[in-house]
């Protein structure tokens, strides 16, 4: 006689044969079709692209590494390097832009499970009290009219979804291109900072240059008003020379409290920027230093090295590459979705029977969703994705051609700005002579008042241009570096220290 036990046993081999040759069958079903993919294929924009810049004459023409690396580093001044490690280490903008790198890697995760099972785990159990007003039949929980009972319950349920047609292939991809295009980002909020921190830098050398002019012309005019008086009480010079020494004196001295908010101001940009309260830098940067002055030859290179050295046009083309598989998530929805669905565990109506063998159940099976009408709905995603994607496609030619016009005009600028420096040079140096001709003439009574005045005035004016304009030539530089895309690497390593901070 075949034994209760036995029968049970064999159902369970037959059902795990059939579960097992049904999930063989479904996942050479899927294989198959894995290659069925919906949805266009992505395709590298195509940019056409001068040769050369324009501006370019007497620059570098090759693009060595330090295009890549440090190039705050090439102006040779240690506490502008120290200011950028630190920014890099705990600006509150590139903790921003990491935590949004963290949270495109985690939806890249959230995507990537999509193509795995779900499994869940459960138990219950419940004490039951049959209807007594149910003649027939066998009400839920398995008990009988009026009859009081235990049903114990615990097992797993999973569920997958067979990827047909590569809905869940298009959203991995578009999320390995979000986080690829956060990266890149991260990169540019890094190129921005740094940019930003080293022409605040120069402005406040700048600054301090101006007020140093400043007070070097006054200490000139004032020697000149002394000697003015002197010449006035002896008999040999007018009330007229005396008041118009004065005036220019006055004149240089209200110049310099605007050189005094200019520098503080770009202290406590600077501050804002590194990470630090402002006041806390005006120790550091209050002491007046000299304009930095680059100590190597920009690289500029070509325009098609843009394409990968700067950080905004492959965040651009990033986010494009994503738009284009949000059209295949999106196209997924017009076609069946198949599962395979299964359960397994253990039921039982008394406790001393849960554990054994005849208490195990087992189901598998595959089902379908089709969705037959949603009025034009899916459709309409579909239409909108395609949309996006175009205006990423017009956006990344937009950021394209910006980073020309960038690197075009910082070039122009950069390489009028040396050439105004030269002539600048030359005329101070032309008003220095100037003003001790004046001077000595004037002392020998061989020439009058004006001569030694327009000298000073047209010596501070050319001084103070001569400032301004190494001041320019290197803000000038650092807007090429920028443009270039300089400073920034694709990894994904951190660059601020507190980005990785849980709350």
């Amino acid at each position: 006689m075949v034994r209760p036990a036995e029968l049970t046993a064999g159902r369970e081999r037959r059902v795990g044969r059939q579960a097992r040759a049904l999930a063989a069958l479904l996942l050479c079903t899927s294989a198959l079709l894995g290659a069925c993919t919906v949805g266009p294929d992505y395709v590298a924009p195509k940019t056409s692209l001068p040769p050369a810049y324009s501006e370019a004459a007497g620059a570098q023409a090759t693009a060595p590494s330090t295009a890549e690396a440090a190039w705050w580093t090439n102006f040779g001044d240690p506490v502008l390097n120290h200011l950028i490690d630190e920014a890099r280490r705990s600006a509150p903008d590139l903790a921003s832009a990491e935590a949004r790198v963290r949270e495109a890697r985690a939806m890249r995760g959230v995507a990537g499970a999509a193509d795995y099972p779900e499994v869940d785990a459960g138990a219950a159990y419940a004490r039951t009290h049959g209807s007594a007003n149910v003649p027939v039949g066998v009400p839920p929980g398995g008990l009988g009219p009026g009859i009081d009972g235990n049903l114990w319950q615990a097992g797993f349920d999973a569920s997958w979804e067979i990827d047909v047609f590569g809905g869940t292939r298009r959203g991995i991809e578009a999320a390995n291109a979000a986080y690829e295009a956060s990266v890149a980002g991260r990169g540019d909020a890094a190129l921005l900072l740094t940019g930003e921190i080293a022409r605040d830098y120069v402005v406040l050398r700048g600054a301090q240059r101006q007020l140093a002019v400043a007070q070097e012309n006054l200490s000139i005019q004032r020697d000149t008003l002394a000697l003015t008086r002197s010449q006035f009480d002896a008999g040999l010079a007018s009330r007229l020379d005396v008041l118009r020494a004065q005036a220019q004196v006055e004149a240089t001295e209200a110049e310099i409290p605007t050189f005094v908010v200019d520098a503080r101001t770009a202290i406590y940009r600077i501050g804002a920027l590194v990470g630090v309260p402002p006041e806390s830098l005006l120790t550091e940067l209050d002491a007046p230093q000299a304009i930095p002055t680059p100590v190597a030859d920009v690289p500029v290179g070509l325009p098609s090295d843009l394409l990968q050295r700067r950080p905004d046009i492959r965040e651009a083309e990033r986010q494009l590459a994503a738009a284009n598989a949000r059209i295949g998530v999106a196209k997924a929805d017009l076609y069946p979705h198949f599962y395979l669905t299964g359960a397994a565990g253990l039921e039982s109506l008394d406790a001393s029977t849960f554990l054994t063998a005849p208490s195990r159940y087992l189901s598998i099976g595959p089902s379908i969703s089709w969705l037959v009408f949603d009025a034009g709905k899916v459709r309409f995603t579909i239409d909108a994705e395609q949309a996006r994607t175009d205006a990423a496609a017009a956006q990344y030619q937009r950021v394209v051609l910006d980073a020309l016009r960038d690197v075009e005009t910082a070039l122009v600028s950069y390489g009028q700005s040396k050439i105004r420096r030269e002539r600048l040079a030359a005329e101070v140096a032309a008003d220095r002579d100037a003003v001790g001709i004046a001077q000595r003439l004037y002392r020998q009574g061989l020439d009058d008042f004006l001569p030694v005045l327009d000298a000073e005035r047209s010596l501070y004016v050319a001084e103070d241009k001569l400032a301004q304009t190494d001041r320019d030539t290197d803000i000038a530089l650092v807007a090429l570096y920028k443009a270039l895309g300089g400073g920034w690497h694709d990894d994904s390593a951190p660059l601020a220290s507190n980005a990785s901070t849980k709350p």
